[in-house]
């Protein structure tokens, strides 16, 4: 432990801490654009300076040291920190009201912080056109203060590469890999960039203005479903406790915006529960192209479409759950609710970008003869229409979603945590190969935000190895592993495999609502602790749930014996799986 003084405050902290940190620790803000806790210090804004002994020095990245007398605002440092954001925002275009980030933007929220008056600045910015090429996340240079978040998640974190920086001085500007557009980089639209931007710099490819039209169309029924993590996220735009499970409310305020009818994407999530476990049992029993990985997460499709083509057959065929509620809705419900499917619209509720880029991939979505989703919003998109519509969402009583399409079980509802896919395939995995229901129905091993997880599970003294793998920077040490196993001709190291493209899974996905925090009365960015507690709201449901398990909601096994027959028959092959390309790394 470290004794140190700021601002005359004796404390204590653990060697190592920034000063930044050991700060925040005391109670005392340091403003900062820059630092975040997802990433390492760059030290690129230059807002957090401090005096050590009278030299000015950056917080976030000079660790506290013995006997350390620091302090954090005087008027020399004052005059620094608002010369240094007078620079930033002379770079910044002056457009507040027309910017998606207003209200939400760290850049706004440190300027009126420090009295800023930006009539008082010449802007010099200079003209850059917006790069919407992913078709999930948008570019806009003009915006960026190049804090490097973006670049740094991108690359130390997701080790995808798909962002750089460009030029020198007063010309740096962020840019897809190469001085390419997004949409024509190794980009894996997974949106953590948008989720880490301080600004309106990196922003989601905005659908709220298409679904708001569909609402006020009455030629079309426009139902709507929400992903697991949404229920757990939407409630911070409102003021909520992070983690708060509000499904109840959610579901009411969809009905208010004008939805005919409100499903529920964990639906979904249990019919891929019953047909990946009925691919996986089949590929297991008969040793073909394993490891099986999970299809869930498109990011991850992506990324292993571009980064590892070859191992493209272990890949499950099962679409997404909001995919097969697409499917389902415009066949199975359109046919009993005795609805043409050509004037059915489907919007998805995702707490995920790389969603929207899903949605438009290819023709194998539309197997239904018409397109199985028809828009997809992320939770800060249904927030920004909840608010938009004038809905009071506070004072909204819980309602239910409509059924058959709103039946789920527990084992659905954790698809939003990393872990909470394998856990729900195991459960029924286990049920199919022995015909009897686990004792215990959670994995220990591999729960919580560890980066690779693994365990051994005996299925009748069958050993079945599995891996979850939390954030795409860390599947590729898990990749060399199979195919080196597979190079040298030997047994798999693993059966089965869950990957995640986002940190802590779907509860952090890119599309979730940003977590503000320049100041230290406000929470400090998304953190570990966050998804934990996202995470919580969503294991809790599923320990209350009266069914946990996937196999066993009736909803689903009506659906089976009505329509679609057998799991992994021909029918439900043709309307719930899909099929896989390679994708080159850059486009021409």
């Amino acid at each position: 432990m470290v004794k140190l003084k700021i601002d005359n405050i004796e404390l204590e902290v653990k060697a190592g801490t920034s000063i930044l940190d050991a700060a925040r620790q005391a109670q005392i803000n340091i403003p900062t654009l820059c630092k975040h806790p997802d990433v390492d210090p760059s030290a690129g804004c230059g807002m957090c300076i401090v005096k050590v002994g009278g030299r000015i020095m950056r917080s976030c990245c000079t660790p506290v040291a013995e006997g350390m007398e620091i302090i954090t605002n005087d008027a020399e440092l004052a005059d620094i920190r608002k010369t240094v954001l007078k620079l930033i925002l002379s770079n910044h275009p002056n457009d507040c009201l027309n910017c998606t980030r207003s209200g939400q933007c760290e850049l706004q929220d440190l300027s009126a912080e420090m009295g800023i008056d930006q009539n008082e600045i010449i802007k010099i910015v200079p003209p850059e056109p917006k790069d919407d090429t992913t078709g999930a996340i948008v570019l806009d240079p003009t915006k960026c203060i190049v804090c490097g978040r973006c670049v740094n998640i991108c690359q130390n974190v997701q080790n995808v590469w798909a962002l750089s920086y460009l030029h020198r001085g007063f010309s740096t500007k962020i840019t897809g890999a190469n001085d390419t557009k997004l949409g024509d980089s190794p980009c894996i639209r997974c949106g953590q960039c948008a989720a880490h931007c301080p600004t309106g710099a990196i922003t989601d490819y905005d659908n709220t203005k298409k679904v708001f039209d569909l609402l006020h169309n009455q030629e079309y029924t426009t139902v709507v479903q929400i992903a697991p993590a949404v229920r757990v996220a939407l409630g911070e735009e409102f003021g909520y406790k992070f983690g708060s499970n509000l499904t109840g409310k959610i579901y009411a305020a969809l009905r208010r915006l004008g939805f005919t009818k409100v499903f529920d994407t964990n639906f979904g999530a249990d019919l891929t529960i019953i047909e990946e476990a009925t691919e996986f049992v089949h590929r297991f029993t008969a040793k073909d192209n394993l490891p099986m990985f999970t299809s869930c997460c498109p990011a991850w499709v992506d990324y292993l479409e571009k980064y590892y083509p070859e191992n493209i057959p272990n890949l499950s065929s099962c679409k997404s759950p909001h995919q097969m509620v697409g499917a389902i809705v415009k066949t199975y419900w359109a046919e009993k609710a005795k609805v043409d499917p050509a004037k059915i619209k489907v919007v998805s509720v995702m707490p995920c970008t790389a969603k929207k880029w899903e949605n438009i991939r290819d023709e194998t979505m539309n197997s239904s003869g018409y397109k199985d989703v028809d828009e997809v919003i992320t939770t800060r998109e249904l927030a920004k229409m909840i608010k938009a519509a004038g809905i009071n969402f506070k004072n909204l009583k819980d309602e239910e979603a409509d059924n058959p399409l709103g039946e789920y079980s527990g084992a659905a509802t954790i698809f939003g945590v990393t872990g909470g896919v394998m856990t729900a395939a195991l459960r029924t995995a286990y049920y199919y190969i022995t015909k009897k229901e686990l004792d215990t129905l959670n994995f220990k091993p591999i729960e919580g935000l560890k980066a690779v997880k693994v365990a051994e599970i005996d299925i009748k003294g069958t050993k079945v190895r599995i891996a979850v793998v939390n954030g795409i920077g860390n599947v590729a040490p898990v990749m060399e592993e199979i195919n080196k196993a597979k190079a040298e001709g030997t047994e798999p190291p693993y059966h089965f495999i869950e990957v995640m493209a986002c940190p802590g899974g779907c509860i952090a996905g890119g599309g979730q609502p940003r977590v503000m925090g320049a100041t230290f009365d406000k929470p400090w960015g998304i953190n570990d602790e966050i998804r934990k507690l996202r995470s919580k709201g969503l294991n809790t449901e599923d320990v209350n749930a009266d069914n946990r398990l996937s196999h066993k909601n009736k909803s689903i096994q009506k659906l089976y014996k009505d329509y679609l027959g057998e799991a992994g028959g021909k029918k439900s092959h043709h309307l719930l799986h899909t099929k896989y390309e390679k994708r080159p790394l850059y486009k021409k």
